[in-house]
């Protein structure tokens, strides 16, 4: 059942696994079986990973596996079954799009059952990820040899990122033409936005529960933009440790509304026609549904004190995957073509033709939300001329998510 208190302790502790993080980058895997070493060895994975690859001799294996299954938090990954399966004919690739939460409980449902299933796990929720799979020896980092010096090191180490995305905060442009409605976070809290504010439901959406953990990361900071909204110093309520909890407990005590899906927030945001809309705390990349549904939504570049939360979405390797080359092949096809280069002309809609062929698994994601981890990728801004113009061109990472 969904309780204040119970919320806030999931939050608390979403917060404290993303401050584990970053103190402790280096997450390291457990000593594993002697049967998962065994496993390990065969496909040069883990301690084993090869400095360099025969691409060939991976993507023969692969085709002699012929499937590679795929636990997604993400339901555009199915848009690309048909162009992977045509660049890499004779494998199949079977996609569950689970969402953050249920990816990471059925990756370890089934292990601890003995079921090795998935090959490739992608998903954000940065702590669970990076403690409960990635250190328990239930999913293992890969990054394909040619990829390795177009990746910075933080993109790749410990755990490959698929994408790094950004919470954001949504306006309706056409019932606020002369901008912003608020510039300060706190503001979401007052009675004047009671039931007009909304957010993707966090106790089953990683990325959004992590949005707000990274506020709570920073009390200091949250404080002090409170001061400069009211002028006074922030007053806590009954045994709410500091500012940070205390945004998220006034959030919910102002009737903030939660919805099961991150698209239709957007568009509850977004729809044109509406007098006094909501505003959304989503994910930055459904301004894209601007070009798509006809969505009216601009982003509040200028929110003190944060105005984009990034988060990482993770990719990697499950243990004991049954098609470990084809997950390998995946993983290089979601990284995209490896001809694509910043002075590569990319046109819309991306998922068509050339730009499909150049862009491979990148290619839904190429939009203002999302950004490659790969240093030679040009940025997907052009999509929606409805960013708000000063809208930082990268999104900029607070805290570890």
């Amino acid at each position: 059942m969904f309780t204040r208190s119970i919320f806030l302790r999931t939050v608390a502790g979403a917060a404290s696994a993303a401050l584990l993080f970053a103190a402790a980058p280096a997450v390291t895997a457990q000593e594993v079986s002697a049967e998962l070493d065994a496993w390990l060895t065969a496909n040069a994975l883990g301690n084993y990973a090869a400095a360099e690859e025969n691409w060939d001799d991976i993507v023969a294996k692969a085709t002699e596996e012929g499937e590679v299954v795929v636990y997604t938090s993400s339901g555009r990954i199915a848009k690309l079954v048909d162009h992977f399966q045509a660049l890499f004919p004779g494998i199949t690739l079977t996609v569950f799009d689970l969402g953050s939460v249920k990816t990471i409980e059925k990756t370890i449902r089934e292990q601890d059952a003995g079921i090795f299933a998935v090959d490739v796990v992608t998903t954000g929720n940065s702590g669970q990820v990076l403690h409960e799979l990635l250190a328990k020896g239930r999913i293992f980092n890969y990054v394909p040899a040619h990829f390795i010096d177009r990746i910075p090191e933080e993109n790749r180490d410990p755990l490959l990122i698929r994408v790094n995305e950004a919470i954001v905060v949504f306006y309706n442009s056409e019932a606020n033409p002369d901008g912003p409605p608020i510039g300060n976070v706190w503001e979401l809290t007052q009675e004047q936005y009671r039931g007009r504010i909304g957010i993707k439901d966090p106790m089953a959406s990683g990325s959004s529960l992590m949005g707000l953990a990274t506020l709570v990361q920073y009390p200091d900071e949250m404080a002090a933009a409170y001061k400069r909204l009211t002028g006074e110093d922030i007053v806590l309520g009954d045994g709410v440790p500091d500012a940070g909890y205390e945004f998220v407990r006034r959030l919910l005590a102002n009737d903030v509304v939660i919805f099961k899906s991150g698209s239709k927030l957007a568009d509850a945001a977004g729809k044109p026609g509406q007098e006094d809309p909501p505003m959304a705390m989503t994910n930055m990349t459904y301004v894209s549904r601007n070009d798509d549904k006809g969505n009216v939504n601009a982003i509040i570049a200028d929110l003190d004190p944060v105005a984009k939360m990034v988060y990482p979405t993770f990719m990697s390797i499950g243990a004991n995957a049954p098609h470990p080359n084809a997950a390998k092949v995946l993983i290089a096809y979601l990284l995209g073509n490896p001809e694509l280069n910043l002075d590569t002309a990319l046109e819309k809609p991306y998922t068509e033709g050339a730009s499909f062929d150049m862009l491979w698994g990148l290619a839904p994601y190429h939009d203002a939300g999302s950004v490659s981890p790969r240093s030679d990728v040009p940025l997907g801004f052009a999509l929606s001329t409805r960013v708000p113009r000063g809208s930082s061109s990268r999104p900029r990472r607070v805290g570890s998510d």
